[in-house]
């Protein structure tokens, strides 16, 4: 039977096409986790009687909760943080059983613990808010006024940054989003100190004593530390058409097959992540920047001579093919950016499915050759000459060919859940960008 004639969501168990669809995705499943561990907490404390005394709120039990979730949402985004979850998940050796490997591979996923615990942290905090006024209300002389102003700005802010993160609204309006995440978190965390300085003081304790110092000091040391990278640099832009740009640094930094690097216009601008696409043997590394928005258009239609770069070099979703004795990678336009740098290095046996319009006329000669070079029967499908391609089909078919364990995909949102969800129906470990940040 041909690949293409196969229906996948009939030759798929429905079992499996249930239980990996994207609404169920691991991401999805950890933001859960920490739902209902909070809820079993939360339910043994009104048991026990952790939250009030019979006579009053206890505060203390209720802003440790609040601190221990919105550090665990925090701290899992850090990049050295990240990148140590990413190191650990591939030291599994790919003798190991296939599904110990598939469900390392969703490392990428620490997301939902981000969103879980910044959520119920949030939530927290508005329970540790209503706590103070109401044992105010009941005539306690703590906490103070500026105590309780604090804490409502922040619980207040803190609602505006989960409201702009949902995920239509991010997408609708992404600049706003980042903005509100990067400045309006820096108030909070502001006022996070200001607020363990007020209590502290009613509480008549010492700063340095409470865990809560101590906690804030590595929050503030996590946020700040990817702010003392920054760097302005130099950039040589290569235009080989008007929809992308290749964009080349040498400034003493080879990142990492499977990294990313944050750029900027400006020092405290919009920053846009793009994976590097490092040439072995050789220093320095590549972006490939496609027209995808205003910023991109700008970037290609004014190229610039020097960009600012923040951030610890980071890990990305295709860094996990070590944990597999060989992949098929799928692409789409300039996804083959974030996919060059594995087929460059070699360390994994691959083939290639790159969909694309024109792919000579629009990413060069250069870029098409280097990868004809480096992987074995690559399928590099022109859209302006062949249509539309059936991905999943293609990949199932490389699967077969080769052997392949896995596949990754690269592409826009929509096109990257159907191959996974696809792939992954079948039994066909899959990953893919989640679009969490």
């Amino acid at each position: 039977m041909a690949t293409e004639s196969v229906n996948i969501e009939t030759a798929a168990p429905r079992w499996r096409r249930i239980t990996r669809h994207p609404a169920l995705m691991e991401y999805r499943r950890l933001a859960f986790l920490v739902a209902v561990v909070n809820l079993t907490v939360f339910g043994i404390g009104l048991r026990d009687g952790y939250w009030h005394d019979g006579t009053a709120y206890t505060l203390g039990p209720i802003a440790d909760m609040a601190l221990i979730n919105l550090s665990l949402g925090i701290l899992i985004r850090q990049q050295r943080v990240v990148n140590a979850l990413f190191w650990l998940a591939t030291r599994i050796p790919t003798s190991w059983p296939l599904w110990i490997r598939w469900g390392a591979g969703k490392v990428f996923h620490f997301g939902g613990l981000h969103s879980g615990g910044t959520v119920t942290g949030t939530i927290w905090f508005g329970f540790l808010l209503f706590a103070m006024v109401a044992n105010r209300v009941s005539g306690a002389a703590l906490p103070s006024d500026l105590t309780l102003g604090l804490s409502a700005t922040m619980v207040g802010l803190m609602f505006l940054m989960i409201i702009s993160a949902i995920g239509p609204i991010r997408a609708k309006f992404h600049n706003t989003f980042e903005g509100i995440h990067r400045f309006v978190g820096w108030t909070v965390l502001g006022l996070f100190w200001a607020q363990t300085v007020s209590i502290t003081h009613d509480m008549g304790g010492t700063l340095t004593q409470t865990p809560a110092f101590w906690m804030l000091l590595l929050i503030t040391l996590s946020i700040l530390s990817p702010w003392l990278t920054l760097k302005r640099v130099k950039v040589e832009i290569d235009k080989p058409s008007n929809h992308v740009v290749i964009a080349g640094f040498d400034y003493g930094d080879t990142p990492f097959a499977g990294s990313s690097n944050a750029l900027s216009h400006t020092p405290f601008g919009q920053y846009h992540s793009f994976a590097n696409i490092p040439t072995p043997g050789k220093p320095g590394y590549r972006l490939a920047i496609s027209r995808a928005g205003d910023w991109t258009g700008d970037f290609i239609d004014n190229p610039p001579s020097h960009v600012w770069v923040k951030g610890i070099t980071t890990s990305g979703v295709a860094r996990i093919e070590k944990l597999f004795t060989s992949v098929v990678y799928v692409g789409t336009g300039s996804g083959i950016g974030p996919i060059l740098p594995h087929l460059l290095k070699g360390m994994v046996p691959n083939r290639l499915i790159w969909s694309t319009r024109s792919p000579r006329a629009t990413y060069g000669d250069a870029i098409v050759d280097e990868i004809e070079a480096s992987t074995e029967n690559p399928v590099i499908w022109d859209t302006d000459t062949d249509g539309k391609p059936n991905l999943s089909a293609l990949a199932l078919q490389a699967v077969r060919d080769s052997g392949a364990e896995a596949v990754i995909v690269i592409s826009n949102q929509k096109l990257t859940r159907r191959v996974v969800h696809d792939m992954e129906s079948l039994g066909i470990p899959a990953y893919g960008a989640i679009w969490d940040s």
